[in-house]
């Protein structure tokens, strides 16, 4: 049965896309992404102990988990050579002032949140991310090389990595699960795109970003 003009346009806007990330952004996210999974798991199987006694081979484990924490800056530090990297980092770096409105009513939980490109939640979970990791990589390698600072006592930086670990750990679970409940979105992190009809009905400022 042949279309109609007003059903072509329909199909047409349907399937006509937008770029929501560059490819170095995508990369630096799923690369960091990873690692960040590896210190995480690793570090579960080295601290509870069914996981330990089932996973085995705890030198094996201990060395995953001490490389994979002292990559995790490099993606970030490698992104910071594109400018479309930079240009993403300071957009998360600056917020506006919707971001507050969007803060009052997500703790409220009601709907119409505005949001840039990036929204509130995210600018700061990217920044309480961006402080946590140095103070990871910095307590883990006094507890790996103890004579690195000899007047910081080991436990303290144990007793700093354990807890700020938990906390990461809690966090990044919020994280995953704000990104399940939106498929498109996460699409878009993905793929690189969104439908641009989506992103008009759902994040108009995602077409024009501030």
């Amino acid at each position: 049965m042949p279309s109609t003009v007003g059903s072509d346009h329909a199909v047409q806007s349907s399937t006509e896309r937008i770029q929501r990330f560059g490819r170095v952004p995508r990369l630096v996210h799923r690369t960091t992404g990873w690692l960040m999974a590896l210190c995480l798991g690793t570090a579960a199987c080295l601290y509870f102990g069914p996981l330990a006694e089932f996973v085995g081979r705890r030198l094996l484990v201990v060395a995953v988990h001490e490389f994979s924490g002292i990559l995790l800056p490099v993606p970030v530090l490698l992104g910071l050579l594109s400018p479309d990297f930079r240009a993403e980092l300071k957009r998360l770096n600056r917020f506006a002032k919707y971001d507050a409105e969007w803060l009052r009513l997500a703790l409220r939980r009601r709907p119409g949140r505005q949001a840039g490109k990036f929204n509130a939640g995210q600018k700061l979970y990217a920044s309480w991310i961006a402080g946590a990791v140095p103070v990871m990589l910095f307590t883990g390698l006094l507890m790996w090389f103890g004579g690195l600072l000899p007047w910081i006592p080991r436990s303290s930086a144990i007793f700093v990595h354990d807890w700020l670990a938990l906390a990461i750990a809690v966090v990044i679970i919020g994280h995953i699960r704000m990104a399940y409940r939106d498929p498109l979105a996460r699409q878009g992190m993905r793929t690189g795109y969104v439908r641009k009809d989506w992103a008009r009905k759902e994040h108009p400022r995602w077409i024009d970003p501030d």
